[in-house]
C-alpha cells in the first residue's frame, strides 16, 4: 500500500499547550490519508507516548519526527525541507498538509523540492488520489491531479468528519535528522508577538459559531454575549472584519476561513456567495437579518426577522435563565 504522508507541526517557541493531543485538523488528514493508502505522520516537534498513542488510533504506521532547533527557530523553509525529507524517506505517494496560509507555503516549497504537484484547497481525496475542489463560492466541485510521482496536497479544514480506524496501527518512531541547506536558516524569527489567549474556542474546531457582519453597525457586543452564553465560537463576515469592527482572523468565507459546526448562527449577515462558501456545510444555520429578502434565509434552517440589538439580548436572557 502506497504511503500517505500527513504532515503534524508541533514545532513552536514554546511547548505547546497539549503537547500529547492531535489538533482537530491533524485527525482529520490522518482520516483522509487511510482512504487512498498507509499513513505516515511527519511531526515537527516532540512526540509524547499519549500523542504516538493517538497517532497510532488514527493509523498511523510510522511516526517519523525531528526536535531540530531550525523548525523553530527558522522560517518555513526547514519545515519544507524536513516534509520533503520524510516525503523521500517512505516513498510517499501524496502529502497532505493543512490549508492555512503558513501550511499552503510549506506545501509549495517542499513539492519544489520533491519535484511533485500540488493542489491547495482541497476538501476531499479519492483512492486514486485525486483530490475534490469547492469552486465558484461552493457551486461546484470538480476533481483533479497531479501527473507527477508524487502530490502534495492542501486540505481545508473541516472537509471530512475525523474518525479513528477500526484498529490502531503499531506505530514506530523514528527520529529523522534533516541536513538542512543554507537557504533554510535565511530567514529566522528574531521576536514573537504572543496572542491574547481567549477562553472562546478556535473558530475552526468549534461546534457553534456565531457571525455578525454588516448589520452589527461596528457593535460586536450583542454577538459576543450570545456566543459566550453557548460556549460559542465568534466569525465575522467579510465586510465586518475590511471595516475594522473585527480582526480579520476572524473572517468566515471565500476568503477566510471555512467553518462547519453543529450549529452556526449568522447575525446581520447578508449571505452573499463569499460568506456561504466558508460556512454552508454547517449542520443546522440559524440567521437573523431584519431583511425578509436577504439571501442568508436561503440556506438558513431557521430564519428570525428582527433588529438584532433586540433578538439576541432577549435570547441570551432565555439561555441564561433556563441555565439557573
Amino acid at each position: 500500500m502506497s504511503s500517505v504522508v500527513v504532515f503534524v507541526d508541533l514545532a513552536h517557541p514554546a511547548p505547546a499547550a497539549n503537547p500529547g493531543v492531535l489538533s482537530k485538523a491533524s485527525r482529520e488528514l490522518l482520516t483522509l490519508a487511510r482512504s487512498a493508502g498507509e499513513p505516515v505522520a511527519a511531526v515537527a516537534g516532540p512526540v509524547a507516548e499519549s500523542l504516538l498513542t493517538e497517532l497510532a488510533s488514527y493509523g498511523a504506521s510510522r511516526v517519523l519526527h525531528s526536535e531540530q532547533s531550525e523548525l523553530s527557530e527558522y522560517s518555513v523553509v526547514p519545515k519544507a525541507e524536513f516534509l520533503a525529507t520524510v516525503a523521500r524517506e517512505v516513498s510517499a505517494r501524496a502529502v497532505l498538509t493543512e490549508n492555512g496560509a503558513e501550511a499552503k507555503e510549506i506545501a509549495a516549497r517542499a513539492a519544489l523540492l520533491l519535484e511533485a504537484g500540488v493542489i491547495s484547497d482541497a476538501v476531499g481525496l479519492d483512492p486514486e488520489l485525486g483530490a475534490q475542489k469547492s469552486v465558484l463560492a461552493g457551486s461546484y466541485l470538480v476533481s483533479a491531479t497531479v501527473s507527477s510521482p508524487v502530490a502534495v496536497i492542501a486540505v481545508k479544514g473541516n472537509s471530512v468528519e475525523a474518525s479513528p480506524a477500526s484498529a490502531p496501527a503499531d506505530a514506530q518512531l523514528q527520529p529523522v535528522t534533516v541536513e538542512f541547506s543554507a537557504a533554510a536558516r535565511g530567514t529566522k524569527v528574531v521576536q514573537r508577538a504572543e496572542r491574547t489567549v481567549s477562553i472562546r474556542p478556535e473558530l475552526t474546531e468549534a461546534r457553534i459559531v456565531v457571525s455578525g457582519g454588516r448589520g452589527v453597525d461596528g457593535d460586536f457586543g450583542p454577538v459576543e454575549a450570545l456566543a459566550d452564553a453557548l460556549g460559542a465560537a465568534v466569525g465575522a463576515s467579510r465586510a465586518a472584519t475590511d471595516a475594522g469592527w473585527i480582526d480579520h482572523a476572524f473572517q468566515v468565507g471565500q476568503t477566510g476561513k471555512t467553518v462547519s459546526p453543529q450549529l452556526y448562527i449568522s447575525v446581520g449577515i447578508s449571505g452573499a456567495i463569499q460568506q456561504k462558501a466558508g460556512m454552508q456545510t454547517s449542520k443546522l444555520i440559524v440567521a437573523v437579518n431584519k431583511d425578509p429578502e436577504s439571501p442568508i434565509f436561503e440556506i438558513a434552517d431557521l430564519g428570525i426577522v428582527g433588529d438584532l440589538f433586540k433578538v439576541l439580548p432577549q435570547a441570551v436572557e432565555e439561555i441564561n435563565r433556563r441555565r439557573g
